[in-house]
């Protein structure tokens, strides 16, 4: 099994640039296969994710090609097969992606109950209620199997705020016959990605941004040259890095649209930053202090759907609390497993009291020191890497697959702004 060895408090100094956003990533693979014409897209994070649904979509009978280092041209024209095998789709949750565009253009798909991250209870209700809304038919045996005549628009409830539920239901809708209505739907900026590509592809999309989604179905779509948005976890991830461990870190490639959310989790720690264009640089020489809310009680840092607080990051706010001075409850309300990680965080001499699976109260500041660790998760692991090179002596993390399924070319990234980190 691969593992980071860490040796902690070296000081970052320099600057990283953002790389595309995964979770846009993802979903716009799959989309390509609504096209009737090669797709191109631009600025693809080089992970294992990213990897995992280009050998979903070459299986399908789709050809890939690299154009350059974050490029790849996309031929949705030879898929003629509707099934993703299991060993691919227990890999990533986001296999699930691909019921959409294929039931909307074969009238079929079936798919293995999908794999993906340890972080809890992921419902796929929202998926199978939104495609039968549309007409597609559902079994519900050893695989999911969907199947349709023909797909026709209709107002749509989404019981939650899912984000790949979101996506499925916009990408059957944009060959749907008629006009559906999105309600209730997650408006992310991976969402918004997806969106955009679709209408570069011909798909008519009104309400992109908000919760409420208005879809003209489309007899065909064309290819497109598309570019992904950069990753705004990774943003989140690269402030938590800089201010735990000093030093001047600057992050290129930033939309200042994704701030706000961000900034009402950071701000009750005590973390500012400064921009200028699109590049963050955080105010790592101020030192980390929970901001009691009105009359001194103490503040809670939750997630929820955009424009909240992003769940993803709950696991990063766990490691920023710990070097901030004072005691914060951190509530991940979204996945009841998430917070299990912090076991790893007090073995590592964080102050933490973990109340259930959901809430964790967090005191510090907190002197950490080096220690073994397993990655459960993506984000549970960055937040893992981030306590490693704050915390004194060496760490070492193993399951680093996990990592870097969300993270691209981590270690010599970090190595080139000074972190002492190495993989074997």
């Amino acid at each position: 099994m691969d593992k980071y060895i860490i040796e902690g408090r070296y000081p970052i100094k320099g600057t990283l640039t953002l790389s595309g956003n995964k979770n846009a990533a993802l979903p716009c693979i799959s989309a390509s296969v609504l096209a009737n014409g090669p797709v191109t897209l631009r600025n693809i994070p080089a992970i294992e994710d990213v990897s995992v649904m280009f050998d979903v979509f070459r299986y399908l009978g789709g050809l890939v090609e690299q154009v350059d280092a974050n490029s790849w041209c996309l031929d949705p024209r030879p898929i003629s097969k509707y099934e993703v095998p299991e060993e691919l789709a227990k890999k990533v949750r986001a296999s699930i992606l691909f019921a959409g565009p294929l039931v909307a253009r074969f009238g079929k798909a079936i798919l293995p109950p999908p794999g993906g991250d340890t972080i809890g209870r992921r419902r796929i209700d929202t998926h199978i209620v939104a495609l039968q809304e549309l007409g597609a038919r559902i079994s519900l045996e050893n695989t999911l199997t969907f199947s349709a005549t023909k797909l026709v628009g209709v107002p749509v409830f989404l019981d939650e705020a899912s984000v790949t539920g979101t996506e499925n239901a916009i990408m059957a809708a944009s060959l749907a016959e008629g006009t559906t209505i999105i309600m209730n739907a997650a408006c992310e900026p991976h969402v918004q990605d997806l969106c955009r590509m679709l209408i570069q592809m011909g798909a008519e999309i009104d309400g992109v941004g908000s919760n409420r989604l208005i879809i003209k179905g489309a007899e065909s779509l064309n290819g497109t040259d598309f570019a992904i948005s950069a990753d705004y976890m990774e943003l989140g991830s690269f402030i938590g890095l800089a201010v735990v461990t000093g030093g001047d870190l600057r992050i290129d490639g930033v939309n200042a649209d994704d701030l706000p959310p961000l900034k009402v989790g950071f701000s009750k720690l005590g973390v500012t930053w400064d921009m200028k264009g699109s590049t963050l640089r955080p105010n790592s020489t101020v030192a980390l202090r929970v901001i009691p809310d009105i009359g001194g009680q103490i503040p809670k840092i939750d997630d929820s759907p955009w424009p909240g607080f992003p769940a993803d990051l709950t696991s990063i706010m766990t490691v920023v609390a710990t070097q901030a001075d004072g005691v914060v409850l951190i509530h991940e309300k979204m996945f009841e497993s998430r917070m299990f990680f912090v076991d790893k965080l007090i073995s590592m001499g964080a102050r933490i009291v973990l109340c259930d699976p959901h809430r964790a109260i967090v005191y510090g500041p907190s002197r950490l020191v080096g220690n073994v660790l397993v990655s459960p998760d993506v984000r549970a692991g960055m937040a893992m890497v981030i306590a490693a090179l704050c915390a004194e002596g060496t760490s070492i993390i193993h399951n680093v697959y996990q990592i870097e399924r969300g993270y691209e070319n981590l270690v010599q990234r970090l190595s080139a702004v000074g972190a002492h980190i190495k993989r074997e």
